[in-house]
């Protein structure tokens, strides 16, 4: 099974592809992850232009190696340039939308070797192939496609609430990543910029389902995110207890480890180690 990166992206934040004059701030936000985009925030007449805009840009990008590239979907008349740009720019992450097969990943890989991929299922085809997507060459983790979800399932107004489908979906996701040995999933975005409760609710649903990372539209959303995602001042207080609980034992040469009068064994010291790496 591959080895997940112990620290990945907690926030990623979309920027507009067309709109150069906010990449810098993007950056300057405090998200972990820029994401470009040449899809759903630029119009057709745009996407030339901005794609000229989005390679001049990653030519002299200063931190590239936090910045992604959410292309157009391999059915649009754009991909195929996009994937140009990306080989061309030497970008170091691409988004891939509307993902329904590994092929086209592969394909991506060829033409940018050694390219990140975050295939973006958000559709009813993704989810039955989300587990050759996890497994495919190069894919770091899914992200998940709430809004087009909802949408292509016609679940209606299913965003912002719980919804069997939505949780089926995201579960899912969650089993998938961590069959194929990738990061936990992304969790889609919330729409609504200035509503904290909704962004902590559907944060906190995603959480429930094992995702560890969410998208972000707005940079007000990003430090909610993160302070969400990190660990208590109670939870890591005792996440560097049991490490030290079972460091203490190990150098004894003890095979038992106890802690306030209860045993810990390896899965409770592995939720510690994953504890401590998400205070970073």
């Amino acid at each position: 099974m591959a080895k997940v990166e112990a620290r990945l992206p907690r926030s990623y934040l979309f920027v507009p592809g067309d709109r150069p004059e906010r990449f810098a701030k993007a950056l300057a936000s405090g998200a972990d992850a820029v994401v470009i985009d040449l899809e759903d925030a630029v119009v057709a007449a745009a996407k030339s232009p901005a794609r000229m805009i989005v390679a001049q840009w990653l030519a002299a990008a200063p931190e590239r190696d936090r910045v992604l590239v959410r292309i157009n979907d391999e059915s649009t008349p754009w991909f195929a340039a996009d994937v140009a740009m990306l080989a061309a720019s030497g970008a170091a992450a691409v988004m891939l939308p509307k993902a329904e097969a590994a092929l086209p990943l592969a394909d991506l890989r060829d033409a940018c070797p050694g390219i990140t991929l975050l295939p973006l299922v958000e559709t009813a085809r993704g989810m039955l192939v989300a587990g050759e997507l996890a497994a495919a060459t190069g894919v770091q983790r899914l992200v998940f496609g709430t809004i087009d979800y909802a949408l292509d399932l016609d679940l209606g107004d299913a965003l912002g609430q719980p919804h069997p489908a939505l949780d089926h979906a995201a579960a899912h996701l969650a089993l998938v990543s961590r069959a194929a040995g990738i990061a936990s999933p992304v969790a889609g975005v919330t729409a609504a910029i200035g509503d904290e409760v909704q962004l902590l609710a559907d944060l906190a649903r995603a959480r429930l389902h094992g995702f560890g990372a969410k998208l972000c539209i707005h940079p007000l959303q990003v430090a909610t995110v993160h302070d969400a995602l990190a660990p208590g001042a109670a939870e890591l207080e005792w996440a560097v207890r049991v490490l030290q609980a079972a460091a203490a034992a190990q150098a004894a040469g003890q095979g038992a480890v106890q802690l306030d009068g209860r045993m810990i064994d390896k899965p409770v010291i592995e939720r510690a180690r994953r504890t401590v790496g998400r205070a970073g």
